[in-house]
């Protein structure tokens, strides 16, 4: 997974470079708040951000604003990197759009559970969103099937989008999911196989 780093100080930018590719994590880092803001808004930015509240051009709290503000079409978890340890300086970072906080100087293993813990709701998020969007294809095939359909009132073939005729389980199997079996109802039953049977029946049957 992609971790965004913006981070103005060069010595905690490379600590925190060196951590997270120990960890696993590709990273990418940014000294300043504009280059990073830039960088979120690249369809293919990182989904895990990490980034320090005081930086130049935009601060770590204003990029949160900005995220939550634009309705991030893909997942995005925020960690504030902060040397301020007041709660009212807390909850200012997470009602402006933050995910989680930091405190430097940082404990590795600290950090190190808020960003894994970051990674799991990013791909908890990731796999819900892939998840709502088979129902949604599914759900949208279901669509097909509702509505009027031209059906033969003689071989009751369906005739479709293209004005081509077919069997109502060819149409039904290409509009849906829907695999079918083949039986006989009561019905037909007594009314094409009992009287074969019967005739059968009637010349011998079989031995």
């Amino acid at each position: 997974m992609k971790v965004l780093i913006a981070e103005d100080d060069a010595i905690s930018r490379r600590v925190l470079e060196a951590f997270l590719r120990r960890w696993g994590f590709e990273v990418e880092s940014f000294e300043d708040g504009g280059t990073a803001w830039e960088r979120l808004q690249q369809e293919d930015a990182p989904s895990l951000v990490i980034l320090d509240w005081m930086m130049p051009e935009l601060g770590g709290v204003e990029i949160c604003r900005r995220v939550r503000a634009v309705g991030w079409p893909r997942p995005a978890y925020l960690i504030l990197l902060t040397s301020r340890t007041g709660s009212e300086d807390i909850v200012a970072g997470l009602e402006a759009g933050a995910d989680d906080y930091v405190t430097k100087p940082f404990n590795r293993e600290e950090l190190r559970a808020r960003v894994q813990g970051g990674a799991r709701v990013v791909e908890l998020q990731r796999s819900l969103a892939e998840r709502v969007e088979e129902l949604e294809q599914a759900l949208a095939r279901v669509k097909q099937l509702q509505g009027l359909l031209p059906i033969c009132s003689y071989c009751k073939k369906i005739r479709d989008d293209r004005n081509y005729w077919q069997q109502v389980e060819a149409y039904i199997g290409e509009h849906s999911e829907a695999v079918f079996s083949h039986g006989i109802c009561p019905d037909c039953f007594d009314k094409f196989v009992k009287p074969e049977l019967n005739k059968l029946d009637g010349s011998g049957g079989t031995p």
